[in-house]
C-alpha cells in the first residue's frame, strides 16, 4: 500500500506539471512544433529529426516548426508518457489490492481509460492541426484526469470527515460544476487564440455588453480561426468566446467565493473556506493581469496552474463533506442496525 500511495501522489504532482507544460507549449505556439505522431519527423527526439526541422524552419521562418519549439513539444509528449507509465501501475496496484480500504479499484481503472483517450485526443491534436474542439477535449481530459488522481489521493491519505446540512454538500456538487464549465470556456478561449479579443477591463471595446457573434463562436466542428463555412473567423466570435468566459468567470467566481465565505462560517471547514477564497481571488486577479497585460506567457501558465489547483481543491472539499444525518434519523439507524444484530 505504501508503494500504491507513493505512486499516487506522485503522478497527480506529475500531471499538474503535464497540464501547466502543456498550456506552455500551446501558448507558445509550439503545439505543431513537430507535425507528426508519436515521434518528431518520425524520429526519437528533435536532435534525430534537427535536419528536417532546420528544413521545415528554412521553408517558413514565422510557421509552426523549429528547432526550441519543437523541443517543447517532444518534452510535453515525453512527460505525458510517464504520466501513462504511472497511472498503468496505480490501476494494476488498485486492481491487486482492491479489498483494502482506501483504494477505489474502480476509479483507477476509469483512470486507465480516461488516460488512454487523453493519448488518442494528443495524436488527434496535432494531426488535425489544432482543431479546436479536440484541443478543448485535450484539456479537459488532462483536468479529469488530475480531479481522479486528486480523488485516489485524497482516499488514500484518509483524514477526518466533516458532517455538513444537505444544501452545503450540494453547494459544493454544484460548485464543481461550474467550475467544471468555466475552464471548459477557459479552454475555448485559449484554443481559439480568443484571449486578447478583448484588451481593456471590465468592459470589451469599451462595452459592457459588446458586439459579439455567438453563432459562429460556439459553432464546434470547424477548423482553427475558421467558420464552419470555411471563412475567416470574425474578431465578433472571438469577442463571444473571451466575453462569455468573463461571464462565466462572474458566475462561477461569485458562486465559489460564497460557497467558500459559508464553509468559513463552520469550524471544521473553515480551513477550507479560507483556501477556496483565497485560490479564487488568485485565479481571478491572475486572469486580470492577463488581459491588462496582454498576455505574457509566464501569467498565462499561471492561470492554468490556477484551474488546476482549482480542481484539486474542490475535488478535496467534496471528498471531505459528508451530508449531516438528522439526529432522530441517526437514532433509528442505530435502532435499526441494532435489532437486525
Amino acid at each position: 500500500m505504501k508503494l500504491y500511495a507513493r505512486l499516487v501522489f506522485l503522478a497527480l504532482a506529475l500531471t499538474t506539471v503535464v497540464v501547466v507544460f502543456g498550456a506552455y507549449v500551446r501558448l507558445a505556439d509550439a503545439g505543431l512544433g513537430c507535425p507528426d505522431w508519436p515521434g518528431c519527423y518520425g524520429k526519437l527526439s528533435p536532435s534525430h529529426a534537427a535536419e528536417q526541422i532546420r528544413q521545415a524552419h528554412a521553408a517558413d521562418p514565422h510557421g509552426p516548426v523549429s528547432l526550441p519549439k519543437a523541443w517543447k513539444e517532444m518534452v510535453h509528449r515525453y512527460l505525458a508518457a510517464s504520466l501513462g507509465l504511472l497511472i498503468i501501475g496505480i490501476a494494476a496496484l488498485a486492481w491487486r489490492h482492491r479489498e483494502r480500504a482506501g483504494v477505489a479499484p474502480g476509479v483507477a481503472l476509469a483512470l486507465l481509460g480516461v488516460v488512454i483517450f487523453q493519448g488518442l485526443l494528443g495524436k488527434w491534436t496535432v494531426t488535425l492541426l489544432l482543431k479546436p474542439a479536440i484541443v478543448t477535449a485535450h484539456l479537459l481530459g488532462g483536468m479529469t484526469t488530475l480531479a481522479l488522481l486528486a480523488w485516489l489521493a485524497v482516499r488514500v491519505a484518509g483524514g477526518g470527515r466533516a458532517q455538513v446540512p444537505a444544501r452545503l454538500a450540494w453547494a459544493a456538487r454544484i460548485g464543481m460544476g461550474l467550475l467544471v464549465a468555466q475552464i471548459a470556456l477557459g479552454g475555448w478561449t485559449s484554443t481559439n487564440y480568443a484571449a486578447l479579443a478583448c484588451t481593456d477591463f471590465p468592459s470589451c471595446h469599451g462595452s459592457l455588453w459588446p458586439e459579439a457573434d455567438y453563432g459562429n463562436a460556439f459553432h464546434v466542428v470547424r477548423e482553427l480561426g475558421m467558420t464552419a463555412e470555411g471563412e475567416l473567423l470574425p474578431l465578433t466570435a472571438l469577442t463571444a468566446i473571451h466575453w462569455s468566459h468573463r461571464l462565466g468567470a462572474v458566475v462561477a467566481g461569485g458562486f465559489l467565493l460564497t460557497f467558500g465565505w459559508r464553509l468559513t462560517r463552520r469550524m471544521a471547514t473553515a480551513d477550507l473556506g479560507v483556501l477556496l477564497i483565497a485560490a479564487v481571488l488568485l485565479q481571478i486577479g491572475l486572469g486580470i493581469a492577463n488581459v491588462l497585460l496582454s498576455l505574457p506567457l509566464a501569467l498565462a501558465a499561471a492561470h492554468n496552474a490556477g484551474a488546476a489547483v482549482l480542481v484539486v481543491l474542490m475535488v478535496w472539499i467534496n471528498h471531505r463533506l459528508v451530508v449531516q444525518v438528522a439526529q432522530g434519523r441517526r437514532h433509528g439507524v442505530q435502532a435499526g442496525l441494532a435489532l437486525r444484530g
